[in-house]
């Protein structure tokens, strides 16, 4: 069956459309090393309400823990007074509604 110029232009008109339409969602769509704009807003929003909950704990609110969030799984790092501390800003974490996962580096201080 031959192709007729109808459906020859039908068929290059919907190349046309796609082609951009696939270019533009995959700009947008996360890899496995890097998080598409949604999800950044998202892990940025879940940083601050983590912050937020360890300077709400008074034993925890004069340390300085820093806070990185990727893909909803949080990464605690710093120096604390105690072993205490380690496992109460863990544990706030965790608390924290979005969060996934924690993984902790903070270590105690050295006397």
């Amino acid at each position: 069956m031959p192709i007729t110029k109808t459906a020859l232009s039908r068929l290059v008109l919907a190349v046309a459309c796609a082609v951009p339409a696939i270019a533009i969602t995959a700009g947008c769509s996360s890899t496995p090393t890097h998080e598409s704009a949604g999800e950044y807003t998202s892990d940025s929003a879940l940083t601050a309400k983590v912050k937020a909950a360890l300077l709400a704990d008074p034993g925890l609110k004069s340390l300085a823990v820093s806070v990185t969030t990727y893909r909803s799984e949080v990464l605690l790092s710093g120096f604390v007074n105690s072993s205490e501390q380690i496992q109460k800003a863990v544990s706030v974490t965790r608390g924290v509604e979005g969060v996934q996962s924690v993984k902790n580096d903070l270590q105690v201080k050295p006397q």
